[in-house]
């Protein structure tokens, strides 16, 4: 198992899948993106959900940020991680286990650019009443 890295990338697609997204004008929406909840529980400050999540080759989450923690590991697959400066900051694969900060100052996107599905159980804790993540528009990248 590789160390722990940073998780930016994959975590919207619960949101996007569930319907639970707030969208944003010229989001950029996920492709080729399920996500399953396993569990969900609040407490008096915070939502935590758990969810496998799984992208197929050539999926991708869109561009988001989260207003929460994430943390996860991935179970299959490769996934690409980008930032809003159109860089790598990122290639997981199965075994990793990956975190991710929260805020707009975060915004990324995660990519299968694999031939088999990408399959990650995530943890999410989450601001009550928050989304699980938000879209946002394409910061210029000539991918998506």
């Amino acid at each position: 198992m590789q160390p722990t890295k940073r998780f930016t990338g994959v975590i919207a697609v619960t949101v996007a899948s569930l319907a639970l997204t707030v969208g944003t004008a010229q989001a950029t929406p996920s492709r080729g993106v399920t996500a399953t909840i396993i569990s969900k529980e609040t407490s008096s400050t915070a939502e935590i959900v758990r969810a496998e999540i799984t992208i197929q080759p050539g999926g991708s989450t869109g561009w988001h940020y989260h207003d929460g923690q994430v943390s996860g590991t991935v179970k299959e697959g490769t996934l690409s991680h980008f930032n809003s400066t159109c860089a790598s900051d990122g290639t997981y694969h199965a075994g990793d286990r990956i975190t991710e900060d929260s805020g707009p100052g975060y915004m990324h996107i995660g990519q299968n650019r694999g031939t088999t599905p990408v399959v990650l159980d995530v943890t999410y804790i989450n601001p009550i009443g928050k989304p699980l993540s938000e879209d946002v528009p394409n910061p210029g990248c000539s991918f998506q």
